[in-house]
């Protein structure tokens, strides 16, 4: 087996605030084209930190997530801080998915897809949303999600990108 491909050794475990400087780093090369503020992964874990996650390998981080409760076909604006979880959350809200390039296509993605659907049910959720970006709309269609049109995110998605499609996987059994 050549080093390239050697199984990764890691797991996702709750992000620490000793993470954030990581995670923003890590943000910086994973996701260029949507800067955020260090603030707001400060915030993300404060507001929910049941549902930030990082993917710790041997030597160093590889990978973060970030989710939430919010409002169902809604989601918040890039770079915005939320301050609380909005009242009367109805859907679990996946912010962040970054993954560097060294931890891609050995399922830590779908791992952590997983963790998250039972972080969502075991908060009493019943669907995960998603903004998709950089075209990765078919990764998360094999994931169960589907891109749902809603009229009213269409400005916000293009504040995104272009190819934005904001995503809902339900959950009721």
């Amino acid at each position: 087996m050549s080093e390239n491909k050697a199984p990764l050794t890691a797991a996702w475990r709750l992000m620490q605030p000793s993470d954030l400087s990581e995670v923003h780093d890590m943000s910086c090369i994973v996701h260029p084209d949507f800067p955020e503020d260090p603030a707001i992964f400060a915030d993300r874990l404060s507001v929910f930190a049941a549902g930030a996650f990082v993917l710790q390998g041997d030597k160093q981080l590889l990978g973060y997530s970030f989710s939430h409760p919010w409002m169902r076909f809604s989601a918040p604006a890039l770079n915005t801080l939320l301050h609380q979880v909005p009242e009367g959350a109805d859907s679990f809200y996946m912010h962040d998915v970054a993954l560097l390039p060294q931890a891609r296509a050995f399922g830590a993605a779908r791992k952590l897809v997983t963790l998250l659907v039972e972080t969502a049910e075991a908060h009493g959720f019943d669907s995960l949303s998603l903004v998709a970006v950089n075209g990765s709309q078919p990764y998360w269609e094999k994931q169960g999600f589907s891109v749902q049109d809603v009229p009213h995110l269409q400005k916000k998605l293009l504040s995104y990108s272009e190819d934005a499609r904001f995503m809902m996987r339900n959950l009721a059994k």
